[in-house]
């Protein structure tokens, strides 16, 4: 079967597959994206699929938002056009979105099928005609760093021998996180965004910190405290940094990017190491701001727009003419 090039076409060839139903069909949209980025995926306004799948963990992400940035959170994303927005699980939109969706002229698709096997199954399908080849997933790469889980998502912390990666580690898992892996992570690639990381069995369980040795993060912590295996969302990459490069990092921005593993494209954010900071707390941050990120939230732009709208506020009120007594 030639996969599709449009929402409709896709429609028609997957829809009993999938289960698929039209809530509203909206206009014909093309299925294409920039390079070889995925062209389905879990909502992301960050880094924006062409089909948006909307499944429990998206529906309770929009929920905690409240009704005024979840409106928001809308207005952004039909803003950007999507092929198509695929609700799953029996999902249904709100009638928020059903409007906005009508307004855009946006195709929406519901189905009871869950959200990994129709990313899975799309994927699959669109990848031979949008995607070059993909290398082979069997094979594992080990990488250097601490991988632990924080706030439920997968972060790899990176730095120099010595920075104090396992220290924060420690720290984080004493706040209630869980470790994956210490020193060595296995990463496979397991579809065309995503990637999976597990401690290499002999070292399982176990966290080096300097002066302490060897610790049994299970035997201390209990079972609840490690996690056998997560996918990764971001890399906290430690830097050792003196006054003078400190001073030239952006206040308002911060230091964010992106680094290439296997192919994939992760997100990264840079925490200077110095003096007095508490590192910990510092990460637990970083990845609240990733997901608020990936929410399509910024909160230097919203600074910016409210400081212009400050600033155009009292040039009118210093250029109004003054009434007369």
């Amino acid at each position: 079967m030639t996969p599709a090039t449009t929402i409709r076409e896709l429609f028609a060839q997957l829809s009993a597959k999938l289960n698929l139903t039209w809530y509203s069909n909206g206009e014909e949209r093309a299925i294409q994206a920039e390079g070889d980025a995925p062209l389905v995926g879990p909502l992301n306004l960050a880094r924006p699929q062409p089909i948006q799948v909307i499944g429990p963990p998206e529906r309770h992400l929009l929920e905690s938002l409240g009704s005024k940035g979840y409106r928001h959170y809308l207005e952004l994303l039909f803003a950007s056009r999507p092929a198509a927005l695929i609700f799953t699980d029996g999902l249904v939109p709100t009638d928020a979105c059903r409007t906005l969706a009508a307004d855009s002229n946006t195709p929406t698709i519901y189905t009871s099928e869950p959200d990994a096997q129709v990313i899975q199954r799309l994927l699959a399908h669109l990848q031979p005609s949008f995607q070059p080849a993909q290398p082979s997933h069997a094979e594992p790469k080990n990488i250097h760093g601490v991988f632990i889980e924080v706030l439920g998502k997968g972060v790899l912390l990176s730095g120099d021998a010595s920075i104090g990666k396992s220290e924060l580690a420690l720290a984080l898992i004493s706040r209630g996180h869980r470790l994956i892996a210490d020193d060595i992570t296995e990463f496979t690639r397991i579809n065309a965004h995503t990637l999976q990381g597990r401690c290499p069995p002999v070292l399982q369980d176990f966290l080096e910190v300097r002066g302490l040795g060897l610790l049994n993060v299970r035997a201390m912590f209990g079972n609840s405290a490690v996690k056998p295996v997560k996918n990764l969302h971001l890399i906290i990459d430690l830097q050792q940094m003196n006054e003078q490069e400190l001073s030239h990092l952006d206040r308002l921005e911060g230091s964010h990017s992106t680094q290439r593993l296997l192919g994939v494209e992760i997100p990264q954010t840079t925490l200077p190491v110095a003096a007095g900071r508490n590192l910990a707390i510092l990460a637990e941050t970083a990845v609240r701001q990733h997901l608020l990120r990936v929410t399509g939230y910024d909160a230097a732009a919203e600074f910016s727009e409210r400081q212009r709208g400050y600033i155009e506020a009292n040039q009118q009120s210093s250029t109004s003419p003054h009434e007369k007594g």
